[in-house]
């Protein structure tokens, strides 16, 4: 389960608590302006981290729309500043796929259940209590410590940590900064090894236009139908296969997996890759190893046509592209290989565009917190791990800040279990991640300045 000796259970039961509130305030990200009110976790978090030596501010990019900054001065203007960042915010939920209510917050067999439970307001919660904790204790750390609970990370941060990033960089400015997602045991051939977020794969969202010629829907014969043109780009798109990247953090990747060596050497191999990677048993890992090896393109947005007797004129797509670290070949250069002739009958819209990006791991935060995490699963080394999807890291790198997705999770759930969570049915998190996270979050401050000075 990881040693717990060194947790403390009355900050776990904060932790639990504070969590079960963020799930039931609901704040439901569906990509509108509208959605999100993230305005109700913020300021939950502020009343429960103000207090004596913690300075709070509050950003609104749009009405509730707000994300609050909390600060501990540190001892020395010069030593690195440390931001424990969590979003606030969660992705829409279909209860019917549920066991229970998603925004129940429930505690039901050591578990919290609720949507976000493990994306992430888990650690947005234990990274407060840590936080309040510090303040609490009369610690002060060598550098600023930073809480930041953002609004708006699941539909790309716009009116989040991008907003601020642009608006208000000098309240989050930080030389380090942890976010999610990493410290899920992985069971290897070599043994157990704790993955650390330290790079994401690139954002590159597209929307897709196509015109037609209206007409009747009676007499479709030879008619410019904007619905078949755009039937055939998703046709082209499904089917286009990118050349794969294999960089040193998919080797890494590699080692944890238990296969013969005939697939472990097809999965080195730029030629076999795809067909090994398709050849999987486990469909979920299939998907997440193809997403870490190649840039991916999904479909996943279709509107068009007004009526069932019209033949519809126009018609949008929107693209879910992920660009692969070191890929050299630009998102549209993709589009114009995977669709060929029509390419240039469709209008493209650039709905966002964010470039891999990746931390090093020669520093001393690296170093820390592999010392740290080892206290739970002790001889487990980390290993940097590939984000396939998008979070706010990627603002604070593009600022000169390291960033890693960390956190500190038991043994109760297989890592292929676990990610079937993010984003899915029945969410949940085991208190004994709860634990260990919080725990975490507070050793890293304690022994940080030591660490960067050593």
């Amino acid at each position: 389960m990881g040693d717990l000796s060194h947790t403390d259970p009355a900050l776990t039961n904060q932790t639990v608590d504070l969590l079960q509130q963020m799930i039931r305030n609901a704040c439901v990200n569906d990509g509108t302006v509208a959605s999100g009110s993230e305005v109700r976790n913020s300021d939950l978090l502020q009343t429960y981290l103000e207090g004596p030596g913690v300075q709070v501010e509050r950003f609104e990019s749009e009405p509730g729309r707000r994300s609050m900054v909390a600060r501990i001065e540190g001892t020395d203007p010069a030593a690195p500043k440390l931001c424990l960042m969590g979003h606030t915010d969660v992705v829409p939920v279909n209860p019917d796929g549920w066991s229970r209510d998603p925004f129940g917050g429930e505690l039901v067999d050591g578990e919290v259940w609720g949507r976000g439970a493990v994306d992430m307001l888990n650690l947005t919660s234990s990274m407060a209590v840590a936080f309040r904790h510090i303040a609490e204790s009369g610690f002060r750390p060598k550098g600023d410590l930073i809480y930041f609970g953002v609004a708006d990370e699941e539909a790309g941060g716009t009116y989040g940590a991008k907003w601020m990033a642009e608006h208000h960089w000098d309240a989050i400015a930080c030389d380090y900064v942890l976010t999610e997602f990493g410290g899920m045991p992985t069971h290897t051939p070599q043994g157990t090894k704790l993955t650390l977020a330290a790079g994401e794969k690139g954002l590159g969202w597209r929307r897709l236009t196509v015109r037609g010629t209206p007409g009747h829907g009676s007499m479709p014969l030879g008619t410019d139908n904007a619905l078949l043109k755009a039937a055939e780009i998703v046709r082209r798109i499904g089917e286009y296969r990118p050349a794969p990247r294999l960089t040193e953090m998919w080797q890494h990747h590699v080692s944890t997996l238990t296969v013969d060596d005939e697939t472990r050497e097809a999965l080195g191999d730029p030629a076999r890759v795809y067909d090994a990677v398709a050849g999987m048993s486990s469909p979920g890992l299939a998907r997440h190893l193809h997403a870490c090896s190649h840039t991916t393109f999904s479909p996943n947005v279709v509107a068009g046509g007004n009526k069932t007797n019209i033949i519809p004129d126009r018609v949008e797509m929107e693209i879910d592209i992920r660009t692969a670290p070191g890929d050299p070949t630009s998102v549209d250069e993709h589009l114009r290989a995977a669709l060929g002739d029509l390419f240039d009958e469709v209008e493209i819209e650039h709905l966002h565009d964010d470039p891999a990006s990746f931390s090093p791991t020669n520093t001393p935060m690296w170093q820390l917190l592999g010392e740290l995490m080892a206290k739970a699963h002790p001889g487990a080394p980390l290993i940097p791990s590939l984000i396939v999807g998008a979070t706010d890291a990627r603002f604070f790198r593009h600022k000169g800040a390291v960033a890693y997705g960390a956190g500190l999770f038991s043994d109760r759930v297989n890592s292929n279990d676990f990610m079937l969570r993010f984003h899915g049915n029945d969410e949940r998190v085991d208190i004994d991640s709860l634990a260990l996270t919080t725990q975490l979050w507070i050793d890293v401050v304690k022994n940080l300045g030591d660490a960067v000075a050593s």
